[in-house]
C-alpha cells in the first residue's frame, strides 16, 4: 500500500500504442471496466485472429481531427452502461501511462460521446496502482 499514489477523480493519461496523449480519464471506482470513445468500429482478420479498426479523436480540443486505429481484439465483455442497459463492447489491451509508469490495462471500446470524458479509468487497471482521493483532480499533475 506504501508504493501507491494518490490519484483524484480527473487525471492525465497518454495512450501510446493509440498516439493518444494528455488525455482527460475520469477515475472511477465503481466502473469495473475501463472504456475509451471510439467511433466506426469494424472487424477484420489478421493472421487467423480477430482485429478491429476504428477511430478515434486523439485531441480532445480538436473534435474535428480523426485517425484511425486499428487493435488485436482480447475479447468481448458484457457491460452495464452508465444508463444501466446491457451491451457487448470489444475489449483491447493497450499500455497507458500515467505519472511516468507504463501499464498494460484491459480497455472496453464504445460510445462515449454523450459523456463529458472520453475515457473512464475503472477499478481493474487501478488495481495496485492507486489511492483515489475524489475531492481532487490532477494529483499526478498538481494540475488542480
Amino acid at each position: 500500500m506504501n508504493n501507491k499514489k494518490i490519484v483524484g477523480a480527473v487525471e492525465l493519461c497518454d495512450l501510446p500504442k493509440l498516439a493518444i496523449s494528455d488525455l482527460n480519464v475520469r477515475v472511477d471506482t465503481g466502473a469495473a471496466t475501463s472504456s475509451l470513445h471510439v467511433d466506426n468500429i469494424e472487424e477484420f482478420d489478421q493472421d487467423g485472429e480477430l482485429w478491429i479498426k476504428f477511430d478515434i479523436h486523439p485531441d480532445i480540443h480538436n473534435v474535428e481531427r480523426v485517425v484511425r486505429r486499428e487493435a488485436r481484439v482480447e475479447g468481448q465483455k458484457r457491460v452495464k452502461s452508465s444508463t444501466a442497459t446491457l451491451e457487448k463492447r470489444y475489449v483491447i489491451i493497450t499500455p497507458i501511462i500515467m505519472d511516468g509508469y507504463q501499464w498494460d490495462i484491459q480497455l472496453t471500446l464504445t460510445d462515449r460521446s454523450e459523456m463529458t470524458y472520453l475515457m473512464l479509468l475503472g477499478r481493474e487497471a487501478m488495481r495496485g496502482q492507486f489511492i483515489v482521493d475524489p475531492e481532487h483532480d490532477f494529483l499526478l499533475t498538481g494540475k488542480d
